[in-house]
This record gives C-alpha cells, structure tokens and sequence, in this order.
C-alpha cells in the first residue's frame, strides 16, 4: 500500500485537474488527518467523525476552490498553486467549519479576533474565509484594528501630546470607544438594522491616514477582526525592570515600553468581545522584519514608492520597543484562556504546525 500513497497535495493538484478522489485516497486524506494529532484535536476530529468530516470538507473544497485560486493573492505557478491547496485544505477549511460550528452554537453573531504580527496573512486569512464563508451562507465582516484608529486630528493632538508616537499603529491611537459600540451593535443585531462600520484610508495626508466614509452593513454572522496586538493583554509592569529583548534597550525604550503596556490596559474591555482568538505566529518574530522588507523591494520592483532597508527596520523596530512579541505574544500562545488556535507560520509564509493552546506539548 506505502507504494500507492500519494501526498495530500498530489491528491488535491489531481483534484483540480479533474480526477476527483477515489476511496482508497479518500481514506489517505482521513489518515493524514488524524496523524496530525495537534491540529486533528484543534478542529474536533476523531476516527469516529472523521469519514464524515473529510466528506464535507471535500465537497466544499469542490465549491470553493475555483474562487480562492482566482484571488490576487495568489500566483499559479505549480509550486504556488500546491502551496495554496494545501492551505485551503489544512487550514483555511477546516476553519472556516468550525466558526459556522461555534456561531451556530452561540445563536448570536460570531467575533472570530485574528493576532498577527507583520506578513503573517491576516489579510489573506480574512479574504479567503469571506469567500468561504459566503459559500456556506454566512455573511461575513472584515474589520482591521486599523479602521479603528482616531481621526487624523486627534492623531495630530496625541503627537503633539507624545512626541514618541511618530507612527499611527502602538495602543493608544485608537478609539476604543467606537469599537466598543461597534462589537456591541455586531453581536446584538436586532437592536440596530443598520450598522455603520468605520473605514480607515491609509493613503489620506500624505500616508498619515485619516478616517473615510463609514461602510453601512446589516445582518452580520461573522466578524474578522484582526491586527497586529488583537487580544494582547497586559503583562506585569516588573517585568519591565528586569532584562528585555532587543530592540529595547535604553531607558528610554524601557519607559516607552512599560508605557504601552499600560495603555494595554484600556483596550481590554474591546477584547472581552471576543469570542475566539487565533494567532498567527511566526517560527521567530524576527520574520516579520525579514517579510517587511522582501514586499517593500516588491513595491519599488513594480514602480510603487516604498521604504528603503534602514527605514523599514526602524519602523518594525519601533512596533517591537511599543508591544515586543516575545513579551507579549509568546505567553498568548500558552494560554488556553484566551487562545483558541495557534497557526505557526514558516519562512515563506505557509502555515507549519497548528494547535490549541491546552493541547501543546
């Protein structure tokens, strides 16, 4: 039989071209899934659910692959287009599943948190369950902690106020509030027909940023709300006195630092909206550096305007002196309180090892 074994992305690559799995390989893909004992217990799936979990994924997979391989995301290189299936398979649904699952269980609205630093796909991540989603029924929100950041002109009084908040983006920037009534009105829908969602254009001041027309939606199943501290809590102020990590080195940074995770402390209450939260956690927070640079050389490959290496570093700098992953992210990923999903994300980008928190060796 270990002749005749095909991996699971030989299986979907013929899938696509046509020759729809047989038994035996539907089997192979069972038995791929349960050998993933870490991720088979994340999403549920025992050999007593198993053949009718791999059914239903398999048909949806039928349904949605045409539109996710039709994504800008995604190149259609052999290598890539393998890359993407797998993904589509091993994460991406599965996932999706198992937040109609949970919804439905609530019988209210489901806010699904997404934590990820720089280039770990929250994005992606949140395209790619929208369509998925929008196939099984669900009407689906994207919403970016970015579309939450104050005006341009409070963002100008807290600069003038801290003259260490020289980008947008550490805690602080935000309007808390707005996202508190936004959350609120998103999992009472009956209280509000209409919702109006706060919208962020980036480009506006000369790359400042300022807020843009609200998107008016109704009717919400489930909210995407991702970002690069969504979920992060505050830790002990003590650990701010011992030994830090690189970048945080003076005294300076430790009071930024220490300030920060003070501010921390005001967007708890948004957290607590929460339903589930999965981080996307690079093998080492270093990447997220790395993959800043490699899409900055793209941009200015394609004719864009981007940043040049020192000023790239600087900026992936100043976010890990706010909220360092090791401090704050790492510990996230032991906490079965307030983690339900662990994606770890390889060097080029693919998902590695995925798991629940209370699961982890």
């Amino acid at each position: 039989m270990i002749s005749h074994t095909k991996s699971v992305g030989q299986i979907l690559e013929q899938w696509v071209s046509g020759q729809t799995p047989n038994p035996l390989e539907s089997q192979q893909l069972l038995a791929f899934e349960l050998a993933d004992h870490l991720k088979a217990k994340a999403f549920g799936i025992t050999e007593d659910n198993g053949e009718q979990v791999i059914q239903t994924r398999s048909h949806l997979f039928e349904i949605v692959y045409p539109d996710i391989l039709a994504l800008p995301y995604f190149e259609t290189t052999p290598e890539t287009q393998q890359k993407t299936l797998l993904c589509l398979w091993n994460l991406w649904l599965p996932l999706a599943m198992a937040l109609v699952s949970c919804r439905k269980q609530l019988g209210r609205p489901l806010i699904q948190g997404i934590l990820g630093g720089q280039g770990t796909g929250k994005t992606t991540l949140a395209t790619v369950l929208s369509v998925i989603l929008h196939k099984l029924g669900e009407r689906t929100l994207s919403l970016s902690i970015d579309d939450l950041y104050k005006t341009y002109k409070e963002r100008q009084q807290l600069q003038e106020q801290d003259r260490r908040l020289i980008w947008r983006g550490p805690p602080g920037t935000h309007d808390v509030e707005l996202g508190l009534q936004l959350l609120d009105q998103l999992r009472s829908p009956s209280s509000t027909p209409e919702i109006l969602v706060p919208r962020f254009d980036k480009s506006a001041f000369g790359g400042a940023g300022d807020r843009i027309t609200p998107e008016v939606v109704e009717s919400i199943d489930i909210v995407l709300f991702e970002g690069w501290f969504v979920g992060v809590r505050p830790i002990e102020p003590e650990v701010f006195d011992g030994s830090l990590p690189e970048p945080i080195q003076t005294l300076e940074d430790r009071e930024f630092a220490r300030d920060m995770n003070q501010q921390l402390s005001l967007y708890v209450p948004l957290w607590e909206r929460l339903d589930r939260l999965m981080v996307l956690y690079p093998t080492d927070y270093r990447l997220s550096q790395q993959w800043r640079l490699q899409a900055e050389k793209q941009m200015i490959a394609q004719g864009k305007s981007g940043m040049g290496d020192r000023q790239i570093r600087d900026f992936v700098n100043y976010f890990w002196k706010a909220l360092h992953p090791e401090l704050f992210i790492t510990p996230l990923t032991r906490n079965p309180n307030l983690v339900d999903l662990v994606v770890e994300i390889n060097h080029d980008h693919t998902p590695g090892v995925i798991y629940s928190p209370g699961d982890a060796r």
